[in-house]
C-alpha cells in the first residue's frame, strides 16, 4: 500500500502525519474515524527500488500451486472466522512470500476499495488467478458460500499438486540416468578415445570397423563440441519460444500424449483433472456450458481443451453431455458408462468426481511401476553402449597382442 501524507484538524488543532493505505479517499475515511478532518492528503513517491523491481521482472516467477493453496487455505479460514474480506486481504499481503502474488493481492485490494467484487478484482490477474479459480470464487460470491468455494479450491490444488509430484518423482530416477549418460558420452568421445587412437596411430595397424566409427565420431565431437553444444542451447530456446505460441502449443501437448509409456500416464491424468474439475465447477452451481469453457482453460493442455470445446458446441446444438463424450473419443466405455448413469440420474459431478478416483488410481498404480518399466530399456540401451565401447577399444589391441605374440 501507498503512504500518505496528511495535514487535518482535530479538535481545532492542526495535525500532521503519515498513513499507508490503498488510495486517498481510504486514508481519509480512516482519518474520519479517528476524528480527524483532512485539508490535505498527498501521496508520498516513493524512490523505486531497483532490486524489487529487477526481482519482480527477472527472478521471481508466477505463484506455484503452493502458494496458491496457503493463500487459499488462509483466506478460507479468515471468511469463516468472519473477517472482512478486505481485513483478510490485509493479512494476506504482510503473510505472502511471493512477490507477483503480493502485487495482485494490493491491486485487487484496490479493486475492492472501489466496489470491485472479488471475482472482478482476481480476474484482472489471470497470470496469477486461472480461469477456474475466478469462475469458483464467482459462483461462491453469487451463492454467499464463499468461503465453501475457496475450501474446494484448495482441495483441487491439493490434488493437483500431488499428482504433480509423484509423476516428477517417478520420473526423476530415469531423467538422472539419461543425464549421466550423455555426459558419459561426451567425456568418453572427447577425452578417452583421442588417446587410445593415438595408440593406434603408433602402431600402424589396420583398425576394425567398430573402431574407425568410434574414432570417426570423437573427431567430430573434437572438432565441433561448441557448435554442437550451441545448436543445442539455441534448439532448446527455440523449442520453448515455439511451445509458447498457439500453434506450438498444441502440436506439442498432442505430441507429448503419444510418448511411449510416459504419454499414456500424462493423458489418464489429464483425464483425471478434467473429471475433478468438472465435477468441483459443477458441483460449485457453475452452468453446464460455462463449465466446459472454464475447464478446457484449466486442464493445461490444448489438445485436450479442443475436445472439450468441442463437446460444448455439441451440447449447444442440442446434444447430451454422454453423446458429446462419446464423439470426443477421450473416454473408455466403463467413463462413459458412468456419465451416461450420471445424467440420468441428475447427480454428474458425483459420478464425475467418481471417474476423477479411477484414473486417479490408475496414474497411481502406473507412476508406482514406472521405474520399473524403464528399467530394462535403460540397461538394454547401456549395455549397447558399453559393447560398442568394447569392440572399438579392445579388437584393435587383441590385434596388437597377437601381432606381438606372433612377432
Amino acid at each position: 500500500m501507498a503512504s500518505y501524507a496528511y495535514k487535518g484538524r482535530a479538535r481545532h488543532q492542526l495535525v500532521s502525519g503519515l498513513l499507508e493505505g490503498p488510495t486517498a479517499e481510504a486514508v481519509a475515511g480512516q482519518l474520519a474515524q479517528m476524528g480527524i478532518t483532512p485539508i490535505e492528503i498527498n501521496e508520498q513517491v516513493a524512490r523505486p527500488d531497483v532490486w524489487l523491481e529487477f526481482k519482480k521482472r527477472y527472478l521471481q516467477r508466477s505463484p506455484e500451486l503452493d502458494d496458491l493453496i496457503l493463500f487459499s487455505r488462509q483466506m478460507y479460514t479468515l471468511m469463516r472466522a468472519g473477517v472482512p474480506i478486505n481485513q483478510a486481504m490485509t493479512g494476506l499481503i504482510r503473510s505472502s512470500r511471493n512477490i507477483v502474488l503480493v502485487d495482485a493481492l494490493r491491486e485487487a485490494q484496490i479493486d475492492l476499495e472501489s466496489g470491485r467484487t472479488i471475482s472482478n478484482a482476481f480476474s484482472r490477474h489471470p497470470h496469477v488467478f486461472s480461469s477456474l479459480f475466478v469462475n469458483t470464487v464467482r459462483v461462491g460470491e453469487n451463492t454467499g458460500r464463499l468461503d465453501e468455494a475457496l475450501q474446494k479450491i484448495s482441495e483441487y490444488l491439493e490434488l493437483e499438486k500431488d499428482t504433480r509430484a509423484r509423476i516428477k518423482s517417478a520420473l526423476r530416477y530415469p531423467t538422472f540416468v539419461v543425464i549421466a549418460m550423455a555426459i558419459a558420452i561426451a567425456i568418453i568421445n572427447i577425452v578417452v578415445i583421442p588417446e587410445f587412437a593415438k595408440v593406434f596411430e603408433r602402431a600402424n595397424v589396420a583398425l576394425p570397423l567398430p573402431t574407425r566409427v568410434l574414432i570417426g565420431t570423437s573427431n567430430f565431437f573434437v572438432a565441433y563440441w561448441v557448435w554442437m553444444l550451441a545448436g543445442i542451447v539455441a534448439a532448446v530456446l527455440a523449442c520453448r519460444s515455439w511451445v509458447k505460441t498457439v500453434a506450438g502449443r498444441l502440436v506439442w501437448d498432442r505430441y507429448k500424449l503419444r510418448i511411449p509409456i510416459i504419454g499414456d500416464i500424462l493423458y489418464r491424468a489429464t483425464l483425471g483433472r478434467f473429471a475433478r474439475s468438472f465435477s468441483m465447477t459443477l458441483s460449485a452451481g457453475v452452468p453446464l456450458i460455462q463449465a466446459l469453457t472454464v475447464v478446457s482453460r484449466a486442464i493445461d493442455n490444448e489438445h485436450i481443451g479442443g475436445r472439450i470445446r468441442e463437446m460444448r458446441t455439441a451440447i449447444e446444438r442440442g446434444d447430451s453431455l454422454t453423446n458429446s463424450a462419446t464423439q470426443s473419443e477421450m473416454f473408455s466405455p466403463l467413463v462413459l458408462q458412468m456419465l451416461n448413469v450420471g445424467e440420468e440420474s441428475g447427480a454428474i459431478d458425483e459420478l464425475l468426481s467418481e471417474v476423477a478416483g479411477f484414473y486417479e488410481r490408475e496414474v497411481d498404480y502406473d507412476i508406482r511401476n514406472l521405474s520399473q518399466t524403464i528399467e530394462p530399456i535403460l540397461i538394454v540401451f547401456l549395455a549397447a553402449l558399453v559393447l560398442v565401447l568394447a569392440l572399438g577399444v579392445f579388437l584393435p589391441m587383441w590385434d596388437l597382442a597377437t601381432v606381438k605374440t606372433g612377432g
